[in-house]
């Protein structure tokens, strides 16, 4: 998933929006590299929203489910699936490909990608329209929150019985309660995090435009085109975010990850001179 979303970093924010904007290396922009990017963009923005909810019914099934955890939490099936979510976000964005043309035609090279013609048309690309905003993100939405209710739903019946049975003890502090109540206002932070900056690119993907997606012009005066750029910023950050969110409070991967930091200083465990 931390994978997935530096990709998308890489891609979408630095190579796509910030060249567009301002570095113009003008090799990016030729149009079949330009439309390898965009692909390339969906495919890492549906791999990072789809491993999330990966994610969240690996965690919901490990809290859930006992019998079904020793078969389901295991290394190999966390393979199987990243792997077939990886295929499937490849086969469903590579259309994408075809689905732009030049927007200028210099010295025989053609420049910058733009939609073409038949994509407002063609009914076979409306359907793919239609299917890519249930897909990403209005699916995994469902999914994320039936997973957390799931979720939150065991641990407050777990809580209600380990309750029961320490009436004895009301006056000791229980340190599992504690971790059950901070799993709860976790799974609450992220199911919010991900729908409410989600939410501007739902709410504009019902009267999608595009004439300024790729920042031809970078008028600020129609409340569509203000919609759309904070709709893809705040998908950006909400890839961010869940990232940090998820990872900085796993005890194991912050571990993990002050291990790689000191291996940016030492070179087998020794201090480089």
């Amino acid at each position: 998933m931390a994978a997935a979303d530096l990709m998308v970093v890489i891609v979408a924010v630095i190579l796509q929006t910030i060249n567009n904007i301002y570095l113009f290396a003008h090799f990016l922009l030729i149009t079949p590299i330009c439309a390898v990017i965009d692909v390339l963009r969906a495919i890492t923005m549906d791999c990072s929203v789809w491993f999330t909810v990966a994610f969240t019914s690996d965690r919901g099934i490990a809290i859930c489910c006992q019998k079904l955890r020793e078969r389901y939490c295991t290394e190999r099936v966390a393979t199987k699936v990243i792997a077939t979510v990886g295929a499937l976000s490849c086969v469903r964005c590579v259309p994408l490909y075809f689905a732009v043309e030049p927007y200028v035609i210099i010295n025989n090279i053609p420049w910058r990608c733009v939609e073409a013609a038949k994509y407002y048309t063609a009914s076979a690309w409306k359907i793919y329209e239609i299917l890519e905003s249930v897909t990403t993100p209005l699916l995994p939405i469902c999914f994320v929150l039936l997973f957390n209710a799931l979720t939150i739903k065991h641990i407050l019946a777990a809580n209600r019985v380990r309750r029961g049975l320490r009436k004895s003890l009301e006056n000791q502090k229980d340190a599992e309660v504690e971790s059950r109540r901070k799993s709860m206002i976790l799974l609450f932070g992220l199911s919010a995090n991900f729908i409410l900056l989600w939410m501007p690119y739902i709410v504009h993907s019902v009267n999608w435009q595009t004439e300024n997606y790729f920042y031809i012009d970078r008028s600020w005066s129609t409340p569509i085109y203000i919609l759309q750029q904070l709709g893809s910023l705040f998908r950006y950050l909400s890839i961010c975010t869940n990232t940090c969110i998820y990872g900085l409070t796993q005890r194991k991967f912050r571990e993990e990850l002050k291990s790689g930091a000191k291996y940016l200083f030492t070179l087998n465990g020794r201090i480089c001179n």
